[in-house]
């Protein structure tokens, strides 16, 4: 996925040993390339239905977000280049507890991604005649499309197994496809099809400002943004990260969000005004389960069409593949550092974790009954995502304070504004995602909990080597933040009991983050545990196959 500048200077070295020889572009293009993923198969339809034409400004405030997020992960990105850093900086602020739940979280993110790409697969997959039982008329699986996922799922494990490595990694080719084809929808559609009066015609913003703030976690939009973290992850063989790391984070982000704003205006513009006549809450039109496709043969565009049910196949299968893997090598971190049992870090013969990939599959299937569409499932999965990515502001917050002259390739220019600022918003896409969403996601935490929480308590009683030290009173504010966004989530308006009213359930939500991030640095670890912590953790990932 990586292309590396070698016109650029010579390579040199890390002090860890990196090679520092990728260069802005090579940045930038890693970071594009899992940007612009399968959200864009479904974002611009699914955010038009919720939001109205008003889903552009959807995109924008969900572009700001991103930023918010990538650039505090972008200073700590530089300071510890390390793989899967997203979840160890909790863990290097606030020990061992945190860093077992944010791996929780991370291993969450990772292993829902896989069954979402099998949904966009089948969706897509409909237009056929042979595979139009496999959903509903609401677009949720039938029992054959139960059956073909569950399928899907197990050959993402099977090639995992096989270890066939080329096709569980995207490379700079297919990173040009990825990104040629949404453009080429872009402007094929457009030059024939562009009727401005869409905008207005059924009312900008039919379901006002809840309909623009729920369409940012609900309809895919900060799920297709994600991906940013990509560029931060090579910050360790950048070579020059304090100029190229923000430049390719933002560069990464405005790339990404403008294509898909302008995927957003074009599907509005380009669609029948039949097709919304009845409301946009309504839109219909022939081959909507495959929204961009549908609209290509709608227009008149067959052979277009054609190529966008064949992208619908090959990008997500790609993204499904690798996710499986991911899924696999979380697990095999998290036992590597103790809180998950042995059992999934050991490797066949090929050096696959074997049980990890068995645990990926299992989770994947049951990941179908209670999410069997695409736009179930992205809420639960941009909540687990983002409720990751929170951990990252409050660890910028504790590293400011305890380890003031470490060195950092970029420092964030007012970073003890921009990191509170961007946990408010974090905390804000979560409660945005819904309760409905959000008392699943409590569940799997729970789930998470009793489960990785009975293996530390074992571990811990049996004094094994690896025992997790847990620092309760380093993460004593963990319990209130998973617990409070959990009662505002059900005292809200967004699918709860609706007791707190739009706006003050804004302000609700940004006073209780504030109170979360300055108690949380306040009881975070001291400067030697961090020290420790970042000494003991295993970086190592599971072996490459």
């Amino acid at each position: 996925m990586v292309k590396v500048d070698h016109a650029a200077p010579a390579a040199t070295k890390a002090p860890g040993g990196l090679r520092r020889d990728v260069g802005l572009i090579g940045l930038m293009w890693a970071s594009v390339g899992s940007i612009i993923g399968s959200g864009w198969l479904f974002g611009a339809e699914k955010a038009v239905v919720v939001a109205g034409p008003a889903a552009i400004i959807s995109w924008v405030i969900g572009a700001v977000a991103i930023v918010l997020l990538a650039l505090v992960h972008a200073e700590l990105g530089g300071m510890f280049p390390v793989a899967g850093g997203t979840a160890r900086y909790p863990h290097y602020a606030f020990g061992g507890l945190a860093g077992m739940s944010f791996g929780w979280f991370s291993w969450l993110q990772a292993a829902t991604v896989a069954p979402i790409e099998v949904e966009a697969m089948i969706g897509y997959a409909k237009h056929w005649k042979w595979a139009d039982g496999l959903q509903h008329a609401d677009g949720t699986l039938s029992t054959s499309g139960f059956i073909t996922a569950v399928v899907l799922m197990a050959i993402f494990v099977a090639v995992n197994f096989f270890g066939v490595r080329a096709l569980a990694h995207t490379n700079s080719a297919a990173t040009w496809w990825k990104i040629a084809v949404p453009l080429a929808a872009i402007f094929i559609i457009a030059i024939g099809n562009f009727h401005p009066g869409n905008f207005t015609s059924e009312g900008f913003a039919p379901f006002g400002a809840k309909g623009v703030l729920g369409a940012i976690s609900s309809s895919g939009i900060i799920f297709a943004l994600l991906g940013f973290e990509q560029a931060i992850q090579l910050a360790g063989e950048s070579r020059d990260p304090k100029r190229d790391l923000p430049r390719a984070t933002l560069g990464s982000v405005a790339i990404g969000a403008v294509i898909y704003i302008l995927l957003q205006v074009v599907f509005i513009v380009a669609l029948p005004h039949s097709s919304f006549a009845h409301g946009w809450a309504k839109l219909d039109f022939p081959g909507i389960s495959g929204p961009w496709a549908g609209l290509a043969t709608v227009v008149g565009l067959g052979w277009l069409g054609f190529v966008l049910y064949l992208d619908a196949i090959i990008s997500p299968g790609g993204t499904g593949l690798i996710y499986t893997t991911a899924t696999s090598r979380v697990s095999y971190g998290l036992a590597k550092n103790g809180y998950a049992p042995k059992l999934f870090a050991k490797t066949d013969s090929r050096g696959v974790p074997w049980f990890g990939l068995i645990i990926a599959f299992v989770t994947g299937v049951i990941c179908f009954l209670p999410f069997p569409s695409w736009q179930e499932l992205v809420g639960f999965i941009t909540s687990a995502s983002v409720l990751m990515y929170a951990g990252a502001p409050l660890a910028y917050g504790v590293f400011s304070d305890r380890l003031p002259h470490m060195e950092r390739p970029y420092r964030l220019p007012a970073g003890k504004i921009v990191a509170p600022l961007s946990f408010v918003v974090a905390d804000l896409i979560i409660y945005w995602s819904g309760w409905d969403t959000l008392w699943r996601l409590g569940f799997a935490i729970l789930l998470g909990y009793v489960l990785l929480g009975s293996y530390a308590w074992y571990a811990i009683r049996k004094n094994l080597p690896d025992a997790p030290r847990l620092d309760f009173k380093a993460a004593q504010w963990l319990p209130g933040y998973l617990l409070g966004m959990g009662a505002i989530s059900w005292l809200g308006s967004f699918g709860g009991r609706g007791y707190i009213a739009l706006w003050w359930d804004i302000l609700v939500v940004a006073v209780f983050s504030l109170g979360i991030y300055y108690w949380a640095k306040a009881t975070a670890s001291k400067p030697e545990a961090i020290e420790r912590s970042i000494d003991e953790v295993v970086v190592t990932d599971a072996p490459a196959h």
